[in-house]
């Protein structure tokens, strides 16, 4: 790793802001990942499973039905075959039928397979008596999750979370998959102590790390140092051509470079088509083409993903302009909207919510939450929040004052679900109003955008397009470098139906730039609009082997 001050000025004060300022911080090798031994629990889980190993039995993995949960559970399926177990399989519950973790009732249906032994991934913290179930049935459990532990924990044989209470483990950002894994190096260790790859190969678990790293990003957690070594690992395996049929597959299907994969790739292309199985129908599609270890049944299932995506993608569009359409009758009746927002539908999709709330959140600067009817007779929310907000402890804080209104809740910082009896969505809707008022004042109810500052004509250029390009990963906690500035309209056309291409100017230059904003069109701007102020990411263009600068438009006022 070069000097920082050997890299270009402007990376090296982008990384300055990211309070980078040594190169050891960029170095993203293996070793320096944080000790699996810090884990709370990881021993008891370990024992667990070299147990299983011995005695060759029954295991069940039990997942959660989006990205992390389907990348957490074909990793632990992967693992513990490379480990010689033969015996293992998994259940995702359908979300419309059983909702989220490991209830009763899933229990009951895990009980028909008769397992000795479940093993929850990115889910189980709150799973209180679905593992009191599965301790009656005389099946024991290990749970690995890094969702937020509520007041109690569930009477486990073994828990793994690094949000646990006590837990000493160094990263409080690891997503469901990140903890897994861990779990599998743990497992190693300790076959190895017991000379149990004496006789077989010692499987590389790094061939586990495309899994890590795309379900690390399509999580969204914070990327700090520990979660960046994993992505960055994982991507660069995928970038060699180290990379699993299911993945490349759905890299293809959306029309991106394997070998020049950043992390939107896997954010906006390869994880929506995976959590369309779980919004619509099963997330077993979507762990079956990660599982494939053959390219042509690995293209079939991305192509079928790809069609369910296309298809959430109308329902999704349809249910936004449902609620901006209850928005608007809300502010007929009150002039101001409610600072915690609220939005029911008993038409509403209920895989489809969280993306709604999703966006009317980026688009309201404020906590949403989108409700649908569940098939029990419940309404079902999906939480988004803001800066300011915790939203499951803003939900924990409602329930303890209002007991009687909701069912059950869980979730992080930014994302939560929650169900309710229908007859409370009202008094809910108040009292979840009141609470987000509690952190949210009216000055911080308006988007404000953070910058990276300007650049001059002089930097658009192709080697700083480049180094950014090649230095990340970015995500969630390390964003990627965002800039601002004000250009000239020389062109401006809309291609692929509904993206806006643009050829620009900055001022007092006579460089032209490409430009795209997409899912955008100039429609309702201005007549005669020859300039426009921009926030934008500055990235590199690949067309017919030629290399360009290209201006990714994220924000964009006509001026």
């Amino acid at each position: 790793m070069p000097e920082l001050g050997n890299i270009h000025p402007v990376l090296a004060r982008l990384y300055a802001a990211r309070k980078v300022t040594t190169p050891t911080q960029l170095e993203y090798g293996l070793k320096h990942l944080l000790p699996y031994q810090d884990l709370t629990g990881i021993d008891a889980a370990i024992e667990l499973l070299v147990t299983a190993l011995q005695q060759q039995q029954r295991v069940l993995v039990v997942g959660d039905f989006d990205v992390d949960g389907a990348t957490s559970t074909t990793l632990a399926l992967e693992a513990l075959r490379m480990f010689g177990l033969e015996q293992v399989d998994y259940l995702v519950p359908n979300r419309f039928k059983y909702g989220y973790g490991l209830t009763p009732e899933i229990v009951a249906v895990a009980a028909e397979s008769q397992p000795d032994l479940i093993i929850t991934v990115d889910n189980g913290i709150s799973s209180l008596a679905g593992v009191t179930a599965a301790n009656e049935r005389g099946i024991q459990v290990l749970i690995t999750d890094h969702h937020l532990a509520g007041a109690s924990l569930p009477v486990a044989a073994a828990i793994v979370n690094p949000n646990q209470p006590g837990d000493r483990f160094g990263s409080k950002a690891l997503p469901g998959v990140g903890v897994i894994f861990y779990v599998m190096l743990a497992l190693r260790a300790r076959l190895r102590e017991l000379d149990w790859f004496a006789a077989k190969e010692e499987p590389n678990l790094a061939s586990l790390l495309d899994l890590v790293a795309l379900g690390t990003v399509a999580d969204v957690v914070p990327f700090d140092y520990n979660n960046r070594i994993l992505v960055a690992q994982g991507m660069a395996r995928v970038r060699a051509g180290h990379c699993r049929p299911g993945i490349r597959a759905l890299l293809e299907v959306a029309g991106r470079d394997s070998t020049r994969l950043v992390t939107t790739d896997f954010g906006f292309c390869v994880a929506p088509r995976i959590n369309a199985a779980g919004r619509l129908e099963d997330m077993s599609v979507g762990i079956e083409c990660l599982l494939s270890q053959d390219m042509g049944r690995a293209r079939q299932l991305a192509s079928q993903l790809d069609r369910l995506n296309r298809e959430r993608r109308g329902i999704e569009d349809e249910m936004k302009q449902q609620a901006l359409a209850l928005i608007d009758s809300m502010q007929l009746e009150d002039e101001s909207l409610p600072v915690g927002l609220c939005l029911y539908d008993d038409q509403w999709h209920e895989g489809v919510v969280g993306i709604v709330a999703s966006r009317l959140k980026d688009r309201l600067h404020r906590p949403v939450i989108a409700f649908a009817r569940t098939s029990s007779g419940e309404i079902k929310g999906s939480a988004r929040s803001v800066k300011g907000v915790h939203i499951r402890d803003a939900l924990d804080a409602v329930a303890a004052h209002h007991p009687e209104l909701i069912s059950r809740f869980g979730g992080h910082a930014m994302a939560a679900g929650l169900s309710l009896p229908e007859a409370n969505f009202n008094a809910f809707a108040s009292a979840f109003d009141e609470e987000v008022r509690r952190h949210l004042d009216d000055d911080q109810l308006h988007g404000v955008l953070l910058s990276d500052g300007m650049l001059t004509a002089e930097e658009m250029d192709l080697e700083l397009a480049e180094q950014i390009r090649a230095g990340g990963p970015w995500g969630q906690g390390f964003e990627e470098p965002l800039f601002h500035g004000e250009f000239e309209i020389l062109e401006r056309r809309i291609v692929g139906e509904h993206h806006l291409k643009l050829s620009l100017r900055p001022p007092h230059a006579r460089r032209v730039l490409d430009a795209i904003a997409f899912h955008a069109t100039d429609a309702d701007w201005p007549a005669g609009t020859t300039r426009l102020e921009a926030a934008y990411q500055l990235d590199v263009n690949e067309f017919r082997g030629q290399r360009s600068v290209q201006l990714i438009l994220q924000h964009v006022r006509p001026l």
